[in-house]
């Protein structure tokens, strides 16, 4: 993508920019036929809950783009339904009618740009985002935006290259429907508490590997990160019997977002600090129920608690039982099933290779060869126009 022809454009230019609803989501009243209500995380589109409406409290329409001000500060997401925000949530309403293709296009501009210039505790975005906040679009001969590029390129070059779930999901072909259509509750009060060596049978920490001493392969096997989303995955990497670790186990993180789980299904290789969960009963329906359970407890490790396997043994986790006392796990398991969306959870096919993905690893791994080829660096600069003072500037080659 050349875009050395790309014209610098203000976004309010664009968009009607407010500071969203500043509500509290301590004081909503959960309801799943609700209000999508926007937080400042960086998973799960942003949305922390569906909440009840409130009255007098009219939400921002859909076809709104949502920016995390505080917390995962930068995060933005499209909106494709009517929502309320937490404190700290920017909303970028369009001007004109704009297709959620182009949203979406200008979601991730905002997002990146929002990486390279804004910090917490320095270069606050919420001082910048009504007054000089950028980004450079692709322009008509007349110098307006070229909507139609956008939306052209969303189209023919992004969603092509998803997943074909992902594709479902964009393109509004998903199954919502349950595999079980029974209504399941929860009656926490008839659960049981456990220790964790009640439960598991392995409580180890994953060897681990450097990503810079790994070599890239989108033929191999995922290198598990620390990352919140997309499984925890950053990208594929050549297989190397000395390092895997074998698929079916609950992987927590321990530093950085302490007490994020995933279910992994196949062989993984492994950042430093991946903490690996197993049980005899372990599938990916009570693997997905149980991991949710953990990252509950996240919050007993933040700032300056860390989470070690030490202090995860002394944790109790309350579970439902059999009429024996021992973990339900089938309970679990038909729960997940009788989720909206829980058809579209497939049985799962250790180490299988996904084919859908590798043409687009391929262009990522000629990317970052021709990048580390390169001999000079080019350098951006964001000078605060306003100088505040308070910037900083991150510089990378």
């Amino acid at each position: 993508m050349d875009t050395s022809s790309w014209k610098t454009i203000n976004i309010n230019e664009i968009f009607d920019i407010s500071y969203g609803n500043k509500l509290d989501m301590c004081q909503m009243t959960p309801n799943e036929d609700g209000i999508p209500f926007v937080t400042r995380t960086a998973t799960n589109n942003g949305v922390g809950g569906i909440v009840e409406p409130i009255d007098g409290v009219v939400p921002y329409p859909a076809e709104s783009l949502s920016i995390a001000l505080g917390g995962s500060i930068g995060s933005t997401f499209l909106q494709t339904k009517d929502f309320y925000t937490s404190q700290n949530v920017a909303v970028l309403q369009p001007k004109t009618k704009l297709s959620n293709d182009v949203l979406l296009f200008l979601s991730v501009l905002v997002e990146k740009e929002c990486n390279q210039r804004f910090v917490a505790f320095g270069r606050e975005l919420n001082k910048h985002i009504k007054r000089d906040f950028t980004i450079k679009l692709p322009v008509t001969p007349e110098g307006t935006p070229d909507w139609k590029y956008m939306e052209d390129f969303v189209k023919d070059q992004i969603i092509p290259q998803l997943p074909k779930k992902a594709q479902k999901v964009w393109l509004q072909k998903y199954d919502t429907t349950p595999q079980k259509q029974e209504n399941m509750k929860l009656n926490t009060q008839d659960w049981k508490w456990f220790r964790p060596c009640d439960i598991f049978t392995e409580i180890s920490i994953a060897p681990s590997s450097d990503l810079n001493s790994l070599e890239l392969d989108p033929y191999g096997v995922s290198y598990l990160s620390r990352a919140v989303v997309n499984n925890g995955y950053e990208c594929k990497v050549k297989r190397d019997e000395n390092k895997v670790t074998k698929g079916n186990f609950i992987s927590v993180v321990m530093v950085g977002v302490p007490s994020f789980a995933f279910y992994q299904a196949n062989d993984v290789i492994c950042s430093q600090n991946i903490l690996v969960l197993r049980y005899p009963s372990i599938n990916q329906y009570n693997a997905l129920f149980l991991s949710t359970i953990l990252q509950k407890d996240g919050y007993r490790y933040s700032y300056g608690r860390t989470l070690s396997i030490t202090n995860f043994l002394q944790i109790r986790i309350k579970l439902p039982v059999t009429p024996s006392g021992e973990p339900d796990w089938q309970f679990m398991e038909d729960y997940i099933k009788s989720l909206p969306f829980s058809r579209n959870i497939e049985p799962s096919k250790p180490n299988e290779v996904v084919d859908e993905l590798v043409e687009m690893k391929k262009e990522m791994i000629k990317m970052r060869r021709a990048m580390e080829a390169q001999q000079t660096a080019e350098v951006h600069y964001h000078i605060d126009q306003y100088h505040d003072y308070s910037t900083n500037y991150n510089i990378k080659k």
